[in-house]
Formats: structure tokens, C-alpha cells, sequence
């Protein structure tokens, strides 16, 4: 079991002897002291130094054995060190004996070295209580190995507190932060990280709730594009400007994963650089994710080349994508499979979306359904969003889902919507709802659109606000409508201006003199919101308050923009502006229009207006138009001026 994160660890088996010799050297070997002042073994002048202390030490001397051989442990020559090391081990040099032991424990002899290191810790050495520490956890003697931990934590040994913190942690003891935060504050850059992760992991849970967690980087991140209904998974950070949320814990927090990255801790570099995008600081964030990608975080480099991406420098964000994916990792390949996708290079995409889902992410099957699906290979896009569903993807459950409800298959496609609504699909919960809808269960279909509206779906808002009109609760429907309308849609902002409409008094006439109001209500900019987005009744109502307002241009406008798209109160109340500007022919034209598409007091305008002109004949015609299209008070009026135009014809 490894306890550390850092270079910084005792060896635990003598087949990684020659990778580590050089870690285990700089950092468990103890300092030596000779004539009263350390000995510095890296200073430039080492071969003089050495040679001064071999010939020091061939006449005896106990000081200069230990400083040489702890010289020649750190340069790897264990044969060259161990006399030395023994000869001022014998004469009772503690830094000697726990030097021994580390060079024994390199050569395998645990047990010996274990020894020698419980001689110098008696003897008052932090770095050998550690070193004997560590022996007796990975023998399981916990008791034993915290006793020795504590000793070297409790005389200011960075990595004797960092792993008595482990071993603490371990047993879910509030104690290990303590010690966590003494080998920070010594130095230790995997404590500094490990801190900085309680720290922030305890003020998400006071400020979110005990599910909170910190993620890294990007790491639910799917399949960044239109295709794929997830976002970017930043990590979670809290929010240092909530109510209750310890700020103060955060900014320690953020404090500790610089630290760290400073050290070259290449995972707090990633959270680091993750804190800052966050906070809108990209050009830091790309600085730290940049330095964590250069030490091979494959996580650092795929967020380094969202933010690449984001800035438009797509190229450079593929080569580091690139970089990541080669190094396994699915979110990067995801990414590749889209920026190939959007390119037109099927071929290609498809190839990272495997790679994506070779790599362990479900999202690449996913992907690769939809890439099928955009390209009508229906047989093979249910292949990869079932693949996808049965691993637990919820966006591919209700892909399936649709893709079998296409096909005709209700039964088959409920369960699949029904898995995904469960797992938090929004869209699988509207889906749910149109479909029990569509069996006349308006009951359970509300139910289904409630839970997608709750968690901001437009469309399911304005079916829910829709129901509640239908039930009398104005309240309800107006709340829902304003989330819809909000959200984009036409229709419920058209369906709220209505609302708010209906609740308007009658203004009634306007006082002689008095001035006429220009602003506009809130209705009215619901009417306009709505009409903007093309919906044709909401035009037709923005024109009538318009020229209610006087505006006769506005009014026409918005009534051409309804009549072009189709409506036919638009073209007939474009024809009677029209009409009262003097423009009677082209009138008649739009209440032509109006009345094909089924107008009837237009068709009864194009009797009056034939009469007038003496087209008896055609006024008939009209008339008759008129009575079939209603409603009732027109085709009264109809038939009384068709009764006449015959008299007349007759006469």
C-alpha cells in the first residue's frame, strides 16, 4: 500500500530499489552534522568534500564514516556506503544507524533495517521514527506504526506528519487534519493538496449539503457540442458568497492547492486551475493547466484545451486534446470525436468516440449513437445508445427511448424514458409526459411535466402552465408561463401575455384632451417577445395595441410580418388599416387572402366592397362565401345583403 503521493516515500519492496534509490536518498536519508555544521552534500565542491571526509574517515574518524556514507547512499553506491555507515554505527552515531537502515531496507532486508532504525529513533532521530513507522503499518501493526509516526510528527518531521495524518485519515480520525496541516506548513506538497481537498470538501457540505464533493477538472465532462445533452463537469467549489458559506475555508482551501502547485503537485495545479476558470481568471487557469499538463495530467491537458477552444484557437486546442487522449483519457477523445464531427470527417470522429469508449467513457458509445443517428443509420444508433443506456447513461436511455417510439414501439420505448427520468433526464420526464398525454392519462402526463418543469424545462413549464389555465388556478399557470417565456418560448409568452392581458381594466374613452399613453405595458412586451420569435397571433395582438396606441406603422408592420407567415386576422386587419389609409385595392387583396384561408368577415368586407362598385354578381359570390365561413352575426349580415344584391339584380 502506497501512503505517499509525492516522490517523498519510503521504498516498500526491494524491486523498485533502483527507480526510487534517488527519492528514498533525498528524502529519508538524515542530515549529518560533522564539526558542528551540516554538512551541505550537493554544494559544488562535493568531490573535495568527499575526499576530505574519506581520508577523515580511513583514520577513524566516527563523524566523517557517517557523513561519507550517507554521501555515497544518496549517489546509489550502497556497496561504498555500508562500511562506512556500520563503522559509525558501532561507534554510536544515530544519523549512521538510520542511514543503515535505509540502505538495508533498499536491499531487502526489512527486518534488519527495522532494527537499526528503532536504535537511532530511541536515539531521538525523527526520520528513522518515521522510516519504523511506516515499516510497522505495512505490516499492519497499526498501534506499533502510530506510535513511531507520532514521535517523528511530534519533533517537526514533514513526512512523519503527513503519514501519521495518513494513517489517521485511514480510520476516519478528526485528529489527521492536524497533523495534515503541520506537514503543509513544513513543506509537504501532497499534504498542502490532501488539506486543501478537506478543506473545501467540508465547505461545499455546509453550503450544498452533505452530497457535494469536489471533482477535478472537467471530469464529468461528456461531449462538449450540441450533440450531447451535458455540460462542461467543472469542479464543485461552493459559493464563497451564499448565505453561510464559510469563505474563509474556501479561500484557504485555494491558498493550499497553490501551494501545492507552486511544488509542482501536478493534480493541484488541475483543481487550481479548475478554481480559477471558474472564477473568470482564464488566463491564470491556463497558466496552472498548462504547468499540470507539462507534468503529464492528461485532465490538465484536455481542460487546457476546452479553454484553447473557448478563445478560438481551435487548432491548438486540438493538439493538446490530442495529447490527453493519447494518454487514455475519454473526455479528450470525446472531444477530438466532435471537433472531427463538426469538421464533416465521420470517419474520424467515429474513431475518437471509440478510442473515448475504449478509455472506460460511456459518453463515447453514446456519441457514436448519435453520430449513427445524424447519419440514418437507425440499426446501428440503437446499437450504441442501447450499449450506452444499459451502462447507465441517461441521456442515451432516452435517445433509445425516442429511436424506438419512431418505430412505433410504445411498450418498448416506456421503460427506457422511465430508466432515464429516474436517473435525472429532464428531457426523458417531458418525454414521459407527452407520452402518457398521448393515452388521455392527463393525470400522470401533468405529474411527468411538474418534475421536468421543476427542474427547468420550457417546454414542460408551458404544458404545466397550460393545465393550470385549464383547472382555473391563474396563479400556478402564471408562474409556470413566466419560467417557460423566460426560457424562450413563444407560445407561453404569448399564452402569459394573455394573462395579464384579461386583467387590465377598461381603460374606456379617453378623456376629451387628455394625453395618450405611450408606454407600453408589461403585456404588450410579453406580445412583443413573442411576436419577434414569429408567433403569428401574438403579431396580429401587437399590431391592435399599436394602433390603439395611434401607431399606424407599427400596426402595419406587425400585421404584414403575421399576414406573410400566414395568418389570416393579420391579413384581415392589414386590409382594414389599409382601407382606412385609403388604400382600398390593396385591401382587397388581403382580404382575399384572409377569406381562401377561411376569414369570413373578410369575405364579407369583399361583398361590400363589390356592391359598392356595382359588382352584384360578384358581391354574391362573397356573400355566399361569408355565410359558409360564419360566424353566426356575419353570415346574418350575409344573407341580408346577398337577399338584396338579388333583389337588385332582379329588379
Amino acid at each position: 500500500m502506497e501512503f505517499m503521493g509525492d516522490r517523498a516515500t519510503l521504498l516498500e519492496t526491494g524491486r523498485f530499489v533502483q527507480r526510487h534509490v534517488k527519492s528514498a536518498a533525498d528524502d529519508i536519508i538524515e542530515a549529518v552534522v560533522a564539526g558542528g555544521e551540516a554538512v551541505d552534500t550537493t554544494a559544488e565542491n562535493e568531490t573535495e568534500t568527499e575526499a576530505r571526509h574519506r581520508r577523515a574517515a580511513e583514520s577513524g574518524d566516527a563523524a566523517s564514516m557517517s557523513v561519507l556514507g550517507a554521501l555515497l547512499l544518496r549517489r546509489g553506491d550502497l556497496d561504498g556506503a555500508e562500511p562506512y555507515l556500520r563503522g559509525a554505527t558501532a561507534e554510536g552515531d544515530r544519523a549512521a544507524a538510520n542511514n543503515l537502515g535505509v540502505l538495508l531496507h533498499q536491499r531487502g532486508y526489512a527486518e534488519e533495517a527495522a532494527g537499526w532504525w528503532r536504535v537511532a529513533a530511541v536515539a531521538g532521530s525523527a526520520p528513522a521514527a518515521h522510516a519504523l513507522g511506516r515499516h510497522h503499518r505495512e505490516r499492519g501493526d497499526e498501534p506499533a506504526a502510530e506510535y513511531w509516526l507520532r514521535q517523528s510528527a511530534e519533533q517537526g518531521h514533514a513526512l512523519g506528519a503527513y503519514a501519521l495524518a495518513d494513517l489517521l485519515e485511514h480510520r476516519s480520525d478528526v485528529g489527521a487534519e492536524r497533523w495534515l496541516r503541520a506537514a503543509a506548513e513544513r513543506g509537504h506538497r501532497e499534504a498542502a493538496y490532501r488539506l486543501a481537498l478537506a478543506l473545501e470538501r467540508r465547505a461545499q457540505e455546509v453550503t450544498r449539503g452533505p452530497s457535494a464533493s469536489g471533482l477535478s477538472a472537467r471530469d464529468a465532462l461528456a461531449h462538449d457540442t450540441a450533440q450531447a445533452d451535458t455540460a462542461k463537469g467543472e469542479p464543485a467549489k461552493g459559493d464563497a458568497g451564499a448565505v453561510g458559506a464559510p469563505s474563509g475555508e474556501l479561500a484557504e482551501a485555494e491558498q493550499w492547492f497553490r501551494q501545492a502547485a507552486a511544488r509542482g503537485h501536478r493534480r493541484a495545479a488541475l483543481h487550481l486551475g479548475a478554481i480559477l476558470e471558474k472564477r473568470g481568471e482564464l488566463k491564470e487557469a491556463g497558466r496552472w493547466y498548462l504547468s499540470s499538463a507539462k507534468e503529464g495530467e492528461a485532465k490538465a491537458a484536455c481542460a487546457l484545451g476546452f479553454l484553447l477552444r473557448d478563445a478560438g484557437d481551435e487548432e491548438s486546442a486540438a493538439v493538446w486534446w490530442l495529447r490527453a487522449a493519447q494518454d487514455g483519457d475519454g473526455n479528450a477523445a470525446n472531444a477530438l470525436g466532435a471537433l472531427h464531427a463538426a469538421r464533416g470527417e465521420q470517419q474520424t470522429a467515429e474513431r475518437w468516440y471509440r478510442a473515448a469508449m475504449d478509455a472506460g467513457d460511456v459518453n463515447g458509445a453514446y456519441n457514436l449513437g448519435l453520430l449513427c443517428a445524424a447519419q440514418d443509420r437507425v440499426q446501428h444508433a440503437e446499437q450504441w445508445y442501447r450499449r450506452a443506456a444499459y451502462a447507465g447513461h441517461r441521456e442515451a436511455a432516452n435517445a433509445l427511448a425516442v429511436l424506438l417510439l419512431q418505430a412505433g414501439d410504445t411498450d418498448g420505448a416506456e421503460p427506457w424514458f422511465s430508466k432515464a427520468a429516474e436517473a435525472g433526464s429532464v428531457d426523458a420526464a417531458f418525454n414521459l409526459g407527452i407520452l402518457y398525454a398521448g393515452r388521455a392519462d392527463d393525470r400522470t402526463a401533468l405529474s411527468w411535466y411538474e418534475r421536468a418543469a421543476a427542474a427547468g424545462h420550457t417546454e414542460a413549464a408551458l404544458q404545466v402552465g397550460i393545465a393550470s389555465l385549464r383547472d382555473g388556478d391563474e396563479q400556478t399557470a402564471e408562474r409556470h408561463l413566466r419560467c417557460a417565456a423566460g426560457g424562450g418560448s413563444a407560445e407561453a409568452a404569448f399564452r402569459l401575455a394573455s394573462v395579464l392581458d384579461a386583467r387590465r381594466p377598461d381603460p374606456g374613452p379617453p378623456a376629451l384632451g387628455a394625453p395618450r399613453d405611450e408606454e407600453k405595458t408589461e403585456c404588450e412586451e410579453w406580445y412583443e417577445r413573442a411576436a419577434q420569435q414569429g408567433h403569428r397571433r401574438a403579431q396580429v395582438r401587437v399590431g391592435m395595441l399599436a394602433a390603439a396606441r395611434g401607431d399606424v406603422t407599427e400596426a402595419a408592420r406587425w400585421y404584414r410580418e403575421a399576414a406573410e407567415a400566414g395568418s389570416r386576422n393579420g391579413a384581415f386587419n392589414l386590409g382594414l388599416l389599409l382601407a382606412r389609409e385609403g388604400s382600398e385595392r390593396e385591401a382587397a387583396l388581403w382580404w382575399t387572402r384572409a377569406a381562401r384561408a377561411g376569414h369570413g368577415r373578410a369575405a364579407l368586407r369583399l361583398a361590400l366592397l363589390a356592391a359598392r362598385r356595382g359588382e352584384l354578381s360578384e358581391g354574391r359570390r362573397w356573400c355566399a362565401t361569408a355565410v359558409e365561413l360564419g360566424p353566426a352575426e356575419v353570415a346574418e349580415r350575409a344573407a341580408r345583403l346577398s337577399e338584396a344584391l338579388h333583389q337588385e339584380l332582379t329588379a
